[in-house]
C-alpha cells in the first residue's frame, strides 16, 4: 500500500511511521492504513494551528513588557516560552523561523532578567548558568524523538519506549537516553532484552544499542 506521508510529518505522524516495518513493534502496528495516516496528519496539523494562535498572543505579551514589569509577570512568560519551544521543535512543517523567533523573544527576557539582577554576582552567575543550560536542552530537542517523548500529550506510550529507542538512529538515541535517570536505563535494558527475545529478525542495531545502554549502566553504579 502507498502512504502519502508528509514531507515534514508533525509527531502522530512520526509515530505512526516509527512503527512502519518495524519488527520491534506488534505486527499488527507495522502497516499503517491510509486511515490511520490521515487522522495522525489531521491531529498533527490541529496541533500546528492551536500553537500558532497561543504563540501569537505569547509574542504580543513579550514585545509589551515595560521596563518595570514585575518579575513574575517576566518570569512566566519565560517558562511559557520555554514550553513553546519545546512544542514547536515537534510540531509539523518547517518551524525554524518560529524557532528562531522564540530565541530572540527569550534574550529580550534574558536581558530584563539581567538588568533586574544587576549588581547581584550570585543572581547573574545563576542565571548564567541558566542560559547554558537552556541551550544544552535545546540542542537535544533538534532530534524529534527527544521532542516527542518531552511533549505533554506525547504519542509515545509506556510500553512502546524500549522499541522507540531501541530502533531510533544512534545519535538520537543517546540524545534521547540523556533523559533518563539509571534506574530507567534498567528498566529499559529489562525491557529491551526482553524484546530482543521476542523479536528474531530484529536489526543489528538493537544489539548494539542494548550493549551501549548495558555499558552506560556499568559506568553509573
Amino acid at each position: 500500500m502507498t502512504l502519502h506521508v508528509s514531507q515534514r510529518p508533525g509527531r502522530q505522524e512520526r509515530h505512526l511511521l516509527r512503527k512502519r516495518h518495524n519488527p520491534l513493534f506488534p505486527e499488527s502496528e507495522r502497516e499503517p492504513s491510509s486511515a490511520a495516516l490521515t487522522e495522525a496528519q489531521r491531529l498533527d496539523h490541529e496541533e500546528l494551528s492551536d500553537f500558532i494562535g497561543s504563540f501569537r498572543g505569547l509574542v504580543l505579551e513579550t514585545t509589551n513588557l515595560q521596563s518595570n514589569e514585575d518579575s513574575a509577570v517576566i518570569l512566566g512568560i519565560k517558562e511559557r516560552l520555554e514550553q513553546g519551544y519545546e512544542q514547536a521543535s515537534g510540531l509539523a512543517d518547517n518551524q525554524s523561523d518560529t524557532l528562531d523567533a522564540i530565541t530572540r523573544l527569550l534574550d529580550i527576557i534574558h536581558r530584563a532578567i539581567r538588568r533586574g539582577a544587576a549588581g547581584d554576582d550570585s543572581a547573574l552567575a545563576r542565571l548564567e548558568q541558566e542560559n547554558q543550560a537552556r541551550q544544552l536542552h535545546f540542542q537535544l530537542l533538534e532530534y524529534p524523538l527527544v521532542a516527542d517523548l518531552l511533549a505533554p500529550t506525547s504519542p509515545i506510550k509506556p510500553d512502546e519506549l524500549a522499541a522507540t529507542l531501541l530502533s531510533a538512529e544512534t545519535a538520537e538515541y543517546q540524545a534521547a537516553l540523556s533523559l533518563f535517570d539509571n534506574n530507567q536505563w534498567v528498566l529499559l535494558y529489562q525491557q529491551g532484552c526482553e524484546l530482543l527475545d521476542r523479536s528474531p529478525d530484529a536489526p543489528d542495531q538493537v544489539v548494539e544499542h542494548l550493549a551501549m545502554l548495558k555499558q552506560q549502566i556499568g559506568q553509573t553504579l
